[in-house]
């Protein structure tokens, strides 16, 4: 852990800028989120990108605020408003890559125009030598011999459709096929990226270009603007995207971390399951997809997901590595990635070990055999990429690993090519060529992990939706609450104001649709019934395939229920990502027909009343784990990022649901005000979250890294449903009692006489209606009430 020298959020609030909810439109919500309780405004990307760009993540030009969201003066005028109202901002930014557009990425266009020797070319990471001096650009809808008729000079640029680009000098008067040959790009068909790209991109999407932040002079002329806000005022602190994707993550935090002067960090970090930050980065943590494992674990019923499990695999007959078992799909998906999506990236990686295994004692390996030996190792890799060098590596490629990819060679001493290569990943040489081997491999295992498991396991093993999720384990969605507090404790202790959050721009579902599904975990036998009773009416269209089916309704019961359009777009974004059937490169128009006639005719069709009634049966175990989730987030180790509209009863689906703008309106606030009896699941989340977050200002140093994290354990027949903890400070001590797997409890008969003994002094409950006080053993069914949730409040 390292501690900065300014102060971190008490909370942020992460507001997704567009065209059309641009500065001026942030600065308007100012108001409402200050009276909200948070210190920070958390910005999505704010330099300029592409023209109608709804992520900003597609930067082209670092050095300049995006005039479609109001430029400098509209983010200066959003900063002053902010801090007006006691607020700092804090922005998302993206070194990893820019967008590879010719067009409007000035850098890029023009290394396209004067190739290797333009001062942009060491801004991107491209293989010269392996595009014959050229570099590729998968931008044509067909292959160029079929674009030719749509290829023309004008303007002093080569056009093709809406699509241009730059001229080599003396260049402009060529005939067409020469002029081609003679530019420093090749423009190719969209499907050669796959095998034949040379420069390194973002996942496999070959519109976002690799940079070489690595180098100074780009990480200067990069992150100019960025320290320029920060050094003026303008902005507090920021949260980097994707550092893995970096050649070397903590040198380049390091170098951050000086040029901020220290300002608070949180990076997007993925972490395996048990896997921990690196120790030695300069941050305060990750942006908190390790906290939202946790917080959802809490509300899986174990032994209820293992009958879900065996549900699934009876209703869909998947096999094991098509959805059936999960580290099966992952390995079948991981090999399926390796081999095809990210097949040039592998060859780079190839290119770079040939040029290691030049001495006489690594001599003669054949491509094919290096080729097969870096693929078994990529495909076992437990985490998104090894870090460090020698042991710290070998920890993670380990000898079982090894000598699984040993055997995927039928001679032996054709297998001595994985010792080959893991000797290189686990060596301590520092030249230059052994640090590319390594950094390079790391760069495809983070592409690989992230495709093979968020973008395509995720869509194919899902006995329990909710569990498919960033930074999730399928494989174990469940977590005991000792589980939870170790990761707290350990949090508190080295993370103390890093980022939670339960719900972000890239979760698949908002945090309420995850855990509206997870109590399906408590009710195995009602869910089996439903599906049935759903199946059945939906015979007339059934689903095209029954891994599909079984999502459908698991995705109609977390929305309760959702409309035609909606369904329509959710199920043909599973199908394509999961790719069993149809992809979004290979289409199948016959099945993604049958896909919307389903969607149609079954959860947002004749069966839209029975998804309600279920919903409603689940009503009251939805609303305690909504509730009871909130609480934790915003009372836990860390600090709490709320996305856009999720201090309210928030269902929303990943891009673009969880994109669209939110209505910010001060009277939703002043509803609070209004008798309770007359709050629905909104006012009530709304209130814990206002009041969580006034206590998080107020009581600061009970949150913050020098207050204390103690886990607090109840007693009796029902203790097991029960997460409690204790925040303690100089000025008093907030005590977090949630419920977890209500459903269950209330068909065991409630709390009984299961009781919580607070820590020393007397206690006021802020969630009440009047001012309750507690003080010693307290009964859990007099604290929790009817909402299953209680913060209570000791005052030094």
């Amino acid at each position: 852990m390292t501690t900065v020298p300014f102060a971190a959020p008490s909370a942020t609030y992460r507001l997704q800028l567009t065209p059309g909810f641009p500065f001026a439109a942030a600065e308007a919500a100012v108001p409402y989120l200050a009276r909200l309780g948070v210190s920070h405004l958390h910005l999505s990307p704010v330099l300029e990108a592409v023209p109608g760009s709804q992520h900003g993540y597609d930067v082209t030009d670092p050095s300049r605020v995006r005039e479609e969201l109001g430029g400098e003066d509209g983010l200066r005028s959003l900063s002053a408003a902010a801090r007006a109202h006691g607020l700092g901002l804090v922005l998302d930014i993206v070194p990893n890559h820019m967008s590879a557009s010719a067009k409007h990425n000035h850098a890029l266009r023009e290394v396209l125009k004067d190739g290797p020797h333009s001062p942009y070319a060491r801004w991107f990471d491209i293989d010269w030598q392996a595009g014959g001096g050229q570099v590729l650009l998968p931008v044509l809808g067909r292959r160029i011999g079929e674009e030719l008729a749509e290829l023309r000079v004008e303007g002093g640029v080569l056009r093709c459709r809406d699509l241009e680009f730059p001229l080599r000098k003396g260049t402009e008067d060529k005939p067409l096929p020469e002029l081609l040959d003679a530019q420093w790009y090749r423009l190719a068909w969209w499907r050669l990226a796959r095998t034949e790209l040379n420069y390194r991109r973002f996942f496999t999407i070959s519109d976002l270009i690799g940079v070489r932040v690595e180098d100074p002079e780009v990480f200067d002329a990069t992150h100019a603007k960025v320290l320029q806000l920060l050094d003026e005022g303008v902005a507090d602190g920021l949260r980097v995207d994707h550092p893995d994707g970096l050649a070397d993550p903590g040198a380049y935090l390091q170098r951050l971390h000086e040029a901020t002067g220290g300002r608070w960090t949180v990076v997007e970090k993925i972490l395996a399951d048990g896997e921990q930050l690196e120790a030695g980065w300069p941050v305060a943590g990750t942006t908190g997809y390790d906290a939202l494992r946790h917080v959802d674990g809490l509300f899986v019923d174990p032994s209820g997901a293992g009958e879900l499990l065996g549900q699934y695999r009876r209703f869909t007959d998947a096999p094991a590595g098509r959805g059936g078992h999960w580290e099966a799909t992952v390995r079948r998906a991981a090999y399926k990635v390796v081999t095809r999506e990210l097949a040039a990236e592998v060859e780079r990686l190839v290119r770079a070990v040939q040029r290691c295994t030049t001495a006489p004692e690594r001599r003669d390996h054949a491509p094919w055999a290096l080729r097969t030996a870096l693929r078994e190792l990529l495909v076992r890799m437990p985490v998104y990429r090894p870090y460090g060098t020698g042991d710290s590596v070998r920890r993670v490629l380990t000898e079982q690993a090894a000598a699984e990819a040993r055997a995927a060679f039928e001679v032996a001493q054709e297998a001595e090519a994985v010792d080959c290569v893991r000797e290189l990943l686990t060596g301590h040489d520092t030249d230059a060529a052994h640090a590319e081997v390594r950094a390079r491999f790391a760069q495809t295992a983070s592409a690989l992990r992230a495709k093979a498991v968020e973008d395509t396991s995720c869509y194919r093993h899902t006995p329990l939706l909710s569990a498919a999720e960033v930074g999730g384990d399928p494989g174990r969605p469940a977590l005991t609450p000792a589980e939870f507090h170790a990761f707290c404790t350990r949090m508190q202790r080295d993370w103390p104001t890093g980022g939670t959050v339960l719900s972000t721009h890239d979760t698949k579902r908002s945090a309420d649709v995850r855990l509206a599904i997870a109590v399906l975990s408590e009710c195995p036998e009602r869910w089996a019934e439903f599906l049935a009773r759903v199946t059945a009416a939906a015979d007339h269209a059934p689903a095209p395939d029954p891994q599909l089916a079984w999502a459908a309704w698991q995705t109609a019961v977390g929305l309760g229920p959702a409309n035609e359009e909606r369904m329509r777009a959710v199920l043909l974004k599973h199908a394509r990502e999961a790719g069993l059937f149809t992809s979004w490169t290979e289409p199948d128009p016959a099945y993604e027909a049958a896909v919307e006639e389903f969607a149609d005719a079954g959860p947002s069709g004749p069966s839209l009343y029975a998804v309600s009634e279920f919903n409603r049966s689940l009503w009251s175990a939805i609303c305690t784990n909504v509730l009871s989730a909130a609480l934790v987030q915003l009372t836990m180790p860390g600090v709490p990022d709320l996305y856009q509209g999720s201090e309210h009863h928030h269902l929303v689906l990943v891009d673009p649901d969880n994109r669209r703008p939110v209505e910010f309106r001060e009277s939703r606030l002043e509803r609070l005000a209004a008798g309770r009896e007359r709050w629905g699941l909104d006012e009530k989340k709304l209130f814990v979250t206002t009041t969580a977050l006034r206590l998080r200002r107020e009581l600061v140093e009970c949150f913050g890294e020098f207050g204390s994290y103690v886990p607090l354990e109840a007693e009796g027949p029902a203790a097991d449903h029960c997460v409690a903890f204790a925040r303690t400070g100089p000025a008093g001590t907030v005590v977090t009692v949630a419920t977890r797997l209500s459903l269950r409890l209330a068909r065991a008969g409630g709390w009984r006489d299961t009781v919580l003994m607070l820590p020393p002094g007397r206690y006021v409950e802020e969630l009440a209606s009047g001012e309750r006080v507690h003080e010693g053993c307290v009964r859990l069914k007099d604290v929790t009430g009817t909402w299953g949730v209680a913060l209570l409040v000791h005052r030094a």
